[in-house]
């Protein structure tokens, strides 16, 4: 293997010789799970601002947003407006989205159930004075849809990282097997994917390439059961749907950047890869679009959507996470050329060395680093931590100066310039702390005859 001469300084004044070693990308990974927040009430989203490091926002479904600063949970919430919020069940404080331009406008987004009548409720606040505590006299509401039935909310809410749109998952309206057929209507906006441009029209906009004709104008999908959890990949703009099964089949359903909405996903008339066999219904429509995976009930009953990985780890990269509630079971897979690749159970893996195993799996989480994170619905949230993949770190073949520049910006000293969520890739001993012993198994990346995980 070819080795280059290089002189890496760093922030001291010893001078640091080592030898640059060209090198293949390794994909090579420790993945684990850490305990990130504790003694939280029934957590089932996790989030940050757009380019907010060193917080992460956790909603609580009674009707709470709570913050973790630099690895503390703050006690004062950030929003609390449970005496809005029906909560029980599955109704509650469901997500909470972040505009875009948050840095500048301060408005985010809530979807909840209303206390006075079930009532799905999408409104507006705005941050206050104080970073860190939401104004609460800012509320507007853009949207209200009234629920037949306590179940099948919905509850996602989500920004388009390439349109910057507002996407809605709206479920069927609820009991079983969707009574008034909902999901199918034309005149309803429950079992669909709403999209709205909050940044014009009032109380919102539509935007110009939504599907339109017989639908409803803030429609982009129909035939939608229960899409609990939903999300898009921040690098690709590919939209990953987890539409909640009734009896036999769990989905996700898989939108392409650039292909546009209009897309009927089948439901009442399929489950799934299933016909229903519900009147009125034809299941060999070409029309109906078939999801990009399914399972069935023997590997669990319910889907909780999760991210594709876009954070500090190279190995991740691409790779999709989600679990199903009931087992408890949390799997991955990738999409290569529309279909699922590398799919693997990651459960084993992922439990905690200590403490109680991850149940109740009510959701997953991406703060603004692309880290991911497990809502388990008991109170606690854990964090996807992945160590030991390479020191290539922006991944162009090459252990060189750029790589070392990255792992100086990570370093704990006083020229840090990154928050350690954007670094876990550089803790190779996975001690949460990037430190010496780091930066020893680095230089070995370069010359030494001890590599670490990743770097021969």
């Amino acid at each position: 293997m070819q080795r280059n001469a290089c002189v890496l300084t760093g922030s001291s004044t010893a001078v640091i010789v080592l030898a640059c070693a060209s090198m293949p990308r390794v994909e090579a990974l420790t993945l684990r799970s850490e305990l990130f927040a504790d003694g939280l009430t029934s957590p089932v989203h996790v989030t940050a601002p757009p380019g907010d490091f060193n917080r992460v926002f956790i909603v609580e479904q009674p009707g709470r947003i709570r913050i973790v600063k630099n690895g503390s949970l703050l006690a004062v919430p950030f929003l609390g407006i449970e005496d809005l919020v029906a909560f029980g069940g599955e109704q509650g404080l469901f997500s909470v989205a972040f505009h875009p331009d948050y840095a500048s406008n301060g408005f985010f987004y809530v979807n909840y159930t209303r206390r006075a009548d079930g009532a799905t409720v999408i409104a507006r606040y705005r941050v206050s004075s104080n970073p860190d505590v939401a104004d609460l006299s800012s509320a507007f509401v853009l949207l209200t849809i009234a629920q037949p039935y306590t179940n099948h909310n919905g509850g996602q809410l989500a920004f388009g990282p390439k349109d910057g749109y507002l996407y809605i998952g709206m479920g069927d309206g609820g009991s079983s097997g969707d009574p008034g057929n909902r999901a199918q209507s034309d005149t309803s906006l429950l079992g669909k994917l709403l999209r709205i441009d909050v940044n014009s029209g009032s109380p919102y906009g539509i935007p110009p390439d939504n599907p339109g004709g017989a639908w409803l104008p803030e429609v982009w999908a129909k035939g939608l059961r229960n899409p609990w959890r939903f999300s898009f990949d921040r690098l690709m703009g590919d939209l990953y749907i987890a539409d909640v099964g009734q009896g036999q089949r769990e989905e996700i359903d898989y939108v392409p950047h650039g292909t546009g909405g209009g897309r009927n996903y089948g439901w009442r008339c399929m489950e799934g890869d299933l016909c229903t066999g519900s009147t009125g219904c034809s299941c060999t429509d070409p029309s109906l679009t078939a999801p990009l995976h399914v399972y069935s009930h023997a590997l669990g009953c319910s889907v909780t959507g999760g991210f594709v990985y876009r954070g500090p780890s190279i190995a991740l990269q691409g790779t999709y996470f989600f679990a199903d509630y009931c087992s408890a079971t949390i799997w991955s897979f990738r999409v290569v050329g529309g279909t699922v690749s590398e799919f693997t159970d990651r459960t084993s893996e992922l439990t905690p060395s200590s403490g109680p195993a991850i149940g109740s799996i009510s959701s997953f989480g991406e703060d603004a680093a692309g880290n991911l994170y497990i809502c388990s619905l008991g109170g606690r949230v854990y964090a996807i931590v992945a160590s030991g993949t390479t020191a290539d770190f922006d991944t162009d073949g090459d252990v060189d100066l750029a790589d070392f520049s990255f792992y100086q910006g990570c370093f704990n000293g006083p020229n840090r310039r990154y928050a350690y969520l954007q670094c876990t890739v550089a803790d190779f001993d996975a001690d949460n702390d990037v430190d010496v012993a780091d930066f020893a198994m680095f230089a070995d990346c370069f010359n030494g005859p001890n590599r670490p995980p990743g770097c021969a």
